[in-house]
Parts: structure tokens; sequence; C-alpha cells
């Protein structure tokens, strides 16, 4: 494993108890506000004491409070993130980010400069002042100058909350090419549902301070538990899907499991892989395949579990080939359906509500 985390943690009346081990890839710290993600984050870092722990980075013990060890945070070679870039205002770009290079151990290999700066689009901006960049590109700076420092595992606490909607849809392209190129670990924090469907590999859970689930990023979203402790739209699954075409009527079809789909046109080549996040909110539910149906999208399911929620509501785990989706119904119409796990029935997505955002 990567990553092995033990942390027992009081801070006034807010207690932090966890305990999770992750592989290589995005590990994303996953839930709402004050669950206590930053705070493990901190203590993986070395920023935070905690009151008992033990933390492993590939390897190497950096916390150990029964043992009496704890490596100082600018030993622990672990390259951190903040919500803004912290740039250097009187530096360009490229001085920013080669400043990261004082900190790589001597003789150690990485990412060159010119390497970072193509993964990251910076190219034509090197010679620019942070004055002059907008905040998607900021981010993408200190992101680079993380990376150039050499770390064995790159920390990153919500970087884009400070940014608007156009600005995450501009990084996360960037951040899915790190993970995909780079093979660089990494922890991300986030409460944003979208972007730890897009990047994460595997997902901790976090909930008051508790670990709620922790698995693979597809498995672990389409959790109906962890469904319900999300707000509004937020719930969905994540379904992989490799694009087969694109068809004259603007529409990209996709495969999945269970069969093909189509979404608006998608600017990407036939037999790219993609993620594909379905919003628990966009899927209905049909005990025969509807006809009539402005819907274009509609598969084979089986019933796996359901689980109400404490209003009129119910979560609805079902399978359909080898993915797992979820429907937010009522517990009426899972009472009218006759629903129970291994009932046979279709889903019934609507092209038009995959939002980009929700497509890496």
């Amino acid at each position: 494993m990567t990553l092995q985390v033990e942390l027992s943690h009081r801070i006034g009346a807010f207690a932090l108890d966890v305990s999770f081990a992750a592989p290589d890839g995005v590990t994303a710290l996953f839930g709402r506000s004050g669950s206590g993600k930053t705070t493990i984050v901190n203590a993986v870092a070395g920023l935070v004491r905690p009151d008992r722990g033990r933390i492993v980075v590939g390897g190497q013990v950096l916390t150990d409070s029964a043992g009496g060890l704890l490596v100082p945070a600018h030993r622990r070679r672990l390259g951190y993130v903040f919500q803004e870039g912290r740039l250097f205002p009187h530096m360009s770009v490229r001085g920013n980010l080669t400043y990261g290079r004082w900190f790589a151990p001597r003789g150690a290999t990485g990412p060159t400069l010119e390497l970072v700066a193509d993964l990251l689009g910076l190219g034509a901006l090197l010679d620019r002042r942070p004055g002059s960049l907008s905040g998607g590109e900021k981010q993408r700076v200190a992101i680079g100058r993380a990376i150039l420092s050499a770390p064995r595992m790159l920390l990153m606490d919500e970087p884009l909350a400070a940014l608007d909607a156009d600005r995450k849809a501009e990084i996360l392209p960037y951040l899915e090419r790190l993970r995909d190129d780079l093979h660089l670990p990494i922890l991300y924090v986030s409460h944003s549902a979208a972007e730890v469907a897009r990047l994460a590999t595997t997902v901790v859970v976090i909930d008051a301070g508790r670990l709620l689930r922790v698995g693979p990023a597809a498995q672990v979203l389409a959790d109906p538990g962890v469904a319900l402790s999300l707000p509004g739209r937020e719930a969905g699954a994540l379904l992989a899907a490799v694009v087969e075409g694109h068809e004259a009527d603007g529409l990209t079809r996709l495969a999945l499991a269970a069969g093909p789909v189509w979404l608006p046109r998608l600017t990407v080549a036939p037999g790219t892989a993609l993620r594909l996040r379905i919003q628990a909110a966009d899927v209905m539910l049909a005990l025969v395949r509807p006809l009539g149906l402005s819907a274009l999208n509609i598969l084979p399911a089986t019933v796996r579990a359901i689980l109400p929620d404490e209003g009129a509501g119910a979560m609805v785990q079902v399978q359909a080939g080898a993915d797992l989706i979820l429907a937010r119904v009522t517990q009426r119409s899972v009472a009218l359906m006759r629903l129970a796990p291994g009932v046979p029935l279709y889903v019934v997505l609507k092209a038009i509500s995959v939002a980009p955002k929700n497509v890496g």
C-alpha cells in the first residue's frame, strides 16, 4: 500500500478517529466541510502532531506516536498544494516553478521543468508574473512547483475550491493528465462528488471525524449509504465507458458494460476510455422496457439494494452489466413497483442531463 493512516486526534469538541489504507493512484478524502479531511492531510504533511497515530507513505514511516517518531514536515518529501496558489509575486512563472527544485533531494530524479510545463499547459506563461494570471493558471503553477520538488506523494487540499465553475473545468483535465501520465500518488481533499468521480481511484469517505467507507471509487460512489449522506444532486454513480463513434445528428455513442448510450457530442476520439458520472436524480426506473419515450438510453438492470432516507425518498442501487447505478426515487414508488433485491427492471438515463463536468 502507498498510504497507511491511523489517526486519533481531538480539537476542542471535535474528535477524529480514522484508519485506512490506499494503493497507488489518487486517494480522495471525501465528505462534508468540517468532517476532518484537512486535519488528516495536515497530519500526513507533518503539520499536525496527532494525539495518537501512525502514518506510512511509500513504505516509510513518517509518524508513529507509539514509537515517538514524528518526521519533520520539511523532511517528508511531500508536495502540498493549498486552496490558493501562494505564489511569489516578484518571481516569474518560471521562477516559481524552479523554486520547487530547492526542496528536491540531491540526485533525485523526476519530471523536468519542460515536461511539467507541457503537462500543465504553462509553456506560454513562463515569463509572466502571478499578478497577470487567472485563478486556474495560478493553481497550475502551484501544482507544477510542488511536482518539481520530487515528492513521494502530492497532497492537495481542495485545490479547486476558490475557483469558479469555468476555471474548475479548465484545470480538471490537467489533473487527469497528472494522474495518468506521471503516476504520482496523490492525496486529494474535496467535498465535490463531481471532482472525486473524475479523479479518484480510491475514495475515503469521512463523516464527522469517522470513517464511513473506503474502497475503489466506482464501488464507494455507488454505495446507497454514502449517496444518502450527500446533499441535493451530489449523489451519483461512476461508470466506465468507451467512445464508439460520433453520429451525424450530433450525438456521441458510448459503450457501457450493459449496452450503448448516447450523449451530446464529445470532443474525443473513438476508442477513448472515459469515466461517466450519472447523478441519481437523473435516473428513472421501469419494470418493463418503455416505449414512446424521448430518452434514448435504456439499459437492463437488476435491483441490488434499497435504502430509504429519513424523508419520503429512497436510494435504489441497481446493477447493469458490471456497473452499479443509483436512482433516487420516492418510497411510494418502491412500494408500488414492489422493488426488492433481485427484481429485474430497466434504467432510463437522460442524455442531455450528463453535464461536461461529469465526463472525465
